[in-house]
């Protein structure tokens, strides 16, 4: 699972339409919500496959409802561009799914040495999204960046064997779907406000204002 949430992640780079970076978190999110339900299903906990179930909801359907309402109404086909070009893009995510397997990584073994492979796809994983967030220029990319970490964060806490409360697990899961609201409707204000959703645009106009 790990290596297709990092798979997914790296995708969301290298694609140039808003809907297919929507379509790629869609089915990353997808993937988490059948894994932590397939370990409920296993027996780990009742609670667990009630959280996935709630994660599948608000993770797989509302949030790229919202995502695709979003680029239907201002008409994003492709996605914003980057800072880096697209070789040096590709070289910073090499670097990236590398740097995790480097021995200064090596003490997360100790958490699951059973999952240390696993563990370390994960933390390649929150670095190539934290990269999304820095690397694009575009508010939507930043956003599915935002959660794409999130995803990641989840399955590394599962794999690790931290233990989280059912409550808070589902408190974050509130505050995503509320974040998803406001988010979506505060882009949709700059839009209307700056007519674009590029960050270097949006600061230039901030800046002849």
């Amino acid at each position: 699972m790990e290596a297709f949430i990092l798979t997914t992640a790296i995708f969301m780079h290298l694609s140039k339409k808003s809907s297919i970076v929507v379509s790629l978190y869609m089915v990353q999110s997808l993937a988490v919500s059948v894994f932590l339900f397939g370990a409920a299903a296993s027996g780990v906990s009742i609670i667990l496959g009630l959280v996935a179930c709630f994660m599948f909801v608000i993770k797989v359907i509302v949030a790229p409802y919202f995502f695709r309402k979003l680029i239907e109404r201002h008409q994003l086909i492709f996605s914003a561009s980057t800072y880096l070009s697209e070789p040096l893009t590709l070289v910073a995510l090499a670097a990236l799914a590398a740097f995790p397997h480097s021995q200064l990584f090596r003490p997360l073994a100790i958490l699951s040495k059973e999952n240390a492979d696993a563990l370390f796809l994960a933390v390649a994983s929150m670095l190539i999204s934290i990269f999304l967030i820095i690397n694009r220029k575009g508010i939507l990319s930043q956003m599915i960046g935002v959660l794409s970490l999130e995803n990641s964060l989840v399955s590394f806490a599962f794999l690790a064997g931290l233990e989280e409360t059912p409550a808070l697990q589902l408190g974050i899961i509130f505050d995503i779907s509320i974040w998803l609201v406001i988010a979506t409707i505060f882009a949709s204000m700059i839009y209307e406000k700056f007519g674009s959703f590029d960050v270097t645009t949006l600061m230039r106009n901030l800046k002849e204002d």
